[in-house]
């Protein structure tokens, strides 16, 4: 398959779970499990169909694992920041990644509120509504503007920060420029489902990416910070990306 068939594929999974969130009366907690609300359950139901037609392995942060064998599989959140969604904050996205034997290959990210999308293609740069992304380019962390998830124990040295509550678009708003930073400060709180398309979408547009314990970054690959540091220590920041250059 493609580049230009994955994308259009995951452009239908998009419309899909757009026409199912649209469909939907009730966006509040569905009660299956902690945290999961029936507009989480719907969208990934709508995606799950689409994937399947095409054949394609899924991995979903609400449903698991589907079809392991296929040679490519799209890891998805179907609707991250599903808590802004339900109380009406305007930022949340449908994220879906699509990941072959290399590694990321093809990220398509839509903020569901507004309509924007953001778009990767390993080796090939990213856009957003078409127009090539271009990060701020700020590489001083006490002059920079960081989005934050979760919360350290104590002052990092930024500027500002804004605390937004959608991993997926914190990221692409890192590679359009629009925050100089975003900071993973929380030990749990996020698989690969919820940062990998915007990942891809920050490392195309010219974003670096680090990991990081207990305060000390250390710049890394592209797979270490895919898959993430396995410790799981609290109230430690673990990724940091940020606009220019090491």
């Amino acid at each position: 398959m493609d580049d230009a068939s994955l994308l259009e594929i995951l452009d239908e999974t998009s419309s899909a779970i757009r026409g199912a969130l649209g469909d939907l009366d009730d966006w509040g907690l569905a009660g299956t499990r902690d945290g999961q609300y029936r507009s989480d359950l719907a969208a990934d139901a709508a995606a799950l169909e689409v994937l399947g037609r095409a054949g394609l392995g899924v991995l979903s942060e609400e449903s698991g694992r589907h079809r392991p064998d296929a040679e490519i599989t799209v890891v998805m959140d179907p609707l991250d920041g599903s808590t802004n969604a339900s109380r009406g904050i305007p930022w949340f996205a449908t994220s879906l990644c699509a990941v072959d034997g290399d590694g990321p290959r093809a990220a398509l990210v839509i903020n569901l509120a507004s309509g924007t999308r953001f778009e990767a293609v390993r080796g090939s740069g990213a856009t957003c509504d078409g127009v090539a992304l271009t990060p701020s380019g700020s590489t001083v962390l006490l002059e920079s503007i960081v989005a934050l998830s979760g919360f350290p124990p104590r002052w990092l040295g930024w500027k500002q920060f804004r605390a937004l509550g959608a991993c997926a678009l914190d990221l692409c708003a890192v590679a359009a420029g629009v925050v100089d930073g975003y900071l993973d400060c929380s030990w749990n709180a996020h698989g690969s489902w919820d940062y990998l398309g915007g990942l891809l979408v920050c490392q195309e547009a010219g974003a670096t990416s680090s990991t990081c314990t207990a305060g000390t970054w250390s710049p890394s690959s592209t797979t270490t910070a895919a898959r993430r540091s396995r410790r799981r220590r609290r109230n430690s920041c673990r990724r940091w990306s940020r606009s220019g250059a090491p």
